[in-house]
């Protein structure tokens, strides 16, 4: 029966792909034709243009953050990679995720981890638990900041997102993913035994809070550097922040969740701030995580120890 279904669907997906970024594409462009003289009528003041490049620098800074989770997450697998190295090799190949496929950043990891030495099978399943990380980061966000009086209905939210991250639920969902990239067989090690989480990834988790936590200070930079912003919108903006990037991550789009952030975030925010200024907000954050994203990966290529650089221009 599931075999079955795979075949029905299989076929589908490329078109359902094209199908939300149509979706997607359209909300935004209608958004922007219904509200277009607002946007063209927004000034960034000099305080703004600070704002924006206070905001460059966070989003950058939260790119250097993941690869440090990503070290974290290495040694969770009993690795001992260099932490200048991690970061180094994120960085450098994070920018290719706008690439068709939105897969080519987590091959690149797994190559670099693999040519530095660590077993095929750990570095697969460190770059496959960045993702549920992640996602379970942003969750736990987007509830932490949400509104006290629907906390109630969220704990019991709360706790099953964070037992779906317990080695038990956690490990069989890896090695199924592991399974679709057609690695099953690399993620044994020689003893026959499967590699598995030990303990209760906290310390990666914690990392990935962190991280969207960076991202949605960026945004909130941006938004900032357009219009005022109060204590008591801070958590609708975190929260809204939240859904929208963790549905940018998820929902199969364009590359790097392009579409499908900007349109959920618009669709959150537009009723409690100027449509004007959540779609020009939505666009510059676009700009600034791109460059933050070159500019990471150009500040790795310079940093690059003339050894490493040298033996890559050899195999090349």
């Amino acid at each position: 029966m599931n075999v079955a279904i795979k075949r029905v669907l299989s076929p589908l997906k490329p078109y359902l792909r094209w199908a939300i970024l149509g979706g997607t594409l359209f909300f935004l462009a209608k958004a922007l034709k219904d509200n277009w003289q607002e946007v063209l009528a927004i000034r960034i003041s000099t305080s703004g243009w600070t704002c924006l490049a206070i905001a460059v620098g966070v989003t950058l800074l939260a790119h250097t953050w993941t690869g440090w989770v990503w070290h974290w997450i290495l040694r969770e697998f009993d690795q001992q990679p260099g932490l200048g190295w991690c970061i180094r090799i994120y960085l450098k190949v994070n920018i290719a995720k706008y690439l068709p496929g939105n897969v080519w950043h987590f091959y690149g990891r797994i190559w670099a981890a693999k040519t530095a030495g660590v077993p095929l099978g750990v570095a697969t399943l460190s770059v496959l638990m960045e993702p549920p990380m992640m996602a379970v980061g942003a969750l736990l966000l987007a509830l932490i900041s949400s509104p006290l009086a629907s906390r109630i209905i969220q704990l019991p939210i709360l706790f099953a997102v964070l037992i779906l991250i317990h080695p038990w639920c956690l490990n069989p969902c890896l090695q199924y993913l592991a399974k679709l990239t057609g690695k099953k067989k690399s993620i044994e090690s020689d003893e026959d035994q499967i590699i598995r989480v030990k303990r209760y990834p906290i310390l990666p988790l914690l990392g990935e809070l962190g991280f969207l936590g960076l991202r949605g200070s960026g945004f909130l930079l941006t938004l900032l550097a357009l219009s005022p912003i109060t204590p008591s919108q801070l958590p609708l903006l975190l929260s809204g922040f939240s859904v929208a990037w963790l549905l940018g991550l998820i929902v199969p789009g364009a590359p790097g969740g392009v579409g499908v952030f900007e349109a959920t975030a618009v669709g959150l925010l537009e009723h409690d701030f100027a449509p004007a200024v959540v779609l020009s907000s939505v666009a510059l954050y676009r700009l600034i995580s791109i460059l933050s994203e070159v500019g990471g990966a150009a500040l790795a290529w310079l940093n690059e120890p003339p050894s490493d650089r040298s033996s890559n221009q050899d195999k090349g």
